[in-house]
């Protein structure tokens, strides 16, 4: 399931079944990793933290582990979670699967899954040119079924040539969220990448009002990041404005690669400087990589 083809996303059935199984694969698989031990019930235990009381050590679980946890109980549990997800027409690509596009939706849904498991409250975001959707955060199993229709909402619908405003989203989200959250963001940040200072003072903002941030940069590394394409003509189109160019990719391939690899690099250096956690997520590498970031983002913020 890791590596479920977004083609075919539909076909298996529910959204909210598929994150299910999502997450209870990747628990399973915890299992058969150096990180053995960490609990099905993972919303029942925390790692130890040297230094710290005894008291609530799990000596059943270090006997078999040979790891230290504390068992952990109802007030730690509580997480505010803000998912943001970008909804706008680049992540349709590539075009044959919407697969930035269905890859962020199942991802979300299955972190909406695993928030739900540890009784966090979650809310959802979804935009383009502007705030589309935007939903209250709890953690009731009526809202958590809200987010999950408004996510089949988003794999339902027609693409259409719509741009990205992730900096006025992100100023928008700061401001609004009034406790300390995690904001966890899925997007391609293809929105004027050559005044990325606007990018990175959104990013800012969302710091310098508390708020713990978890970036997941999603991309088709293979044509998008190395433009990696056999050396014949192409017709290449802008999915947010209809533009369309016919060029054979050796023309423009290094200036590409440079600028987006300055661009993907300034904001990796960005996000350490202002704290933030910036995962480049490769959509051809299946959902480990999310569920992973996230829960050692969680076991943080304690």
């Amino acid at each position: 399931m890791q590596n479920l083809d977004l083609s075919k996303v539909r076909e298996y059935g529910h959204l909210d079944f598929l994150a299910k199984q999502l997450v209870e694969g990747f628990i399973t698989g915890l299992h058969k990793s150096p990180f053995h031990g960490f609990s099905v019930e993972f919303a029942e235990h925390r790692l130890y933290n040297n230094g710290e009381s005894t008291r609530h050590m799990d000596w059943k679980v270090f006997a078999k582990t040979d790891k230290l946890f504390v068992k952990r109980y109802e007030e730690e549990t509580n997480l505010r979670c803000n998912i943001i997800l970008d909804v706008s027409s680049s992540m349709y690509y590539p075009v044959k699967n919407n697969g930035k596009l269905n890859f962020s939706v199942l991802a979300s849904a299955a972190l909406a899954n695993m928030l739900q498991r540890q009784r966090d409250a979650v809310s959802l975001t979804t935009f383009s040119d502007h705030i589309e959707v935007q939903t209250q955060c709890k953690s009731t199993s009526n809202h958590i079924h809200k987010i999950f229709v408004e996510l089949e909402n988003v794999l339902d619908r027609t693409q259409k040539n719509q741009g990205t405003s992730v900096v006025e989203t992100l100023h928008l989200i700061a401001e609004k969220i009034h406790k300390r959250s995690l904001v966890v963001i899925f997007s391609d940040m293809f929105e004027d990448i050559n005044n990325a200072e606007k990018v990175f003072s959104a990013l800012q903002h969302l710091k310098h009002n508390l708020h713990e941030v978890l970036l997941f940069h999603v991309v088709d590394k293979k044509t998008e990041h190395d433009f990696d394409f056999d050396d014949r003509p192409y017709e290449f189109v802008d999915l947010e404005t209809g533009e369309k160019v016919k060029l054979q990719p050796n023309q423009v391939k290094e200036q590409y690669v440079n600028t987006l690899n300055s661009y993907t690099h300034d904001l990796k250096i960005k996000c350490g400087q202002y704290k933030i956690d910036f995962i480049e997520v490769d959509i051809n590498l299946g959902f480990d990589q999310i569920l992973a970031s996230f829960l050692a983002k969680r076991a943080k913020m304690r």
